[in-house]
């Protein structure tokens, strides 16, 4: 799978630490439309795992119960190799161009 840049954010804050959905949004700045179906095909790709927190602490809090993302190691390795890429974009971006 190619990762787009919105998809790579995604994964970057998930593995930074930001696990639920409206963090992620916040993090990346992203509208709840791109961040919460980038989560599900990444989950359903298996580069992310998530699971439901207790609902008693959800309720303790007064909030809904949220979900919480983690990477996988195919998603560390997957993300790892999108970084790569966009530093040597960023790198061939600031070289001087040479006269043809």
């Amino acid at each position: 799978m190619r990762l787009t840049l919105a998809t790579t954010l995604v994964m970057q804050a998930i593995g930074a630490g930001h696990c639920h959905g409206f963090e992620i949004v916040d993090v990346t700045g992203y509208p709840t439309g791109t961040v919460y179906p980038a989560l599900r095909r990444l989950e359903r790709d298996g580069y992310v795992r998530s699971h439901w927190e207790a609902e008693r602490t959800a309720t303790r809090e007064g909030r809904p119960a949220r979900r919480y993302y983690e990477l996988t190691a195919s998603g560390v390795t997957a993300l790892d190799a999108a970084l790569h890429t966009l530093l040597k974009l960023d790198a061939a971006r600031l070289r001087p161009r040479t006269a043809p």
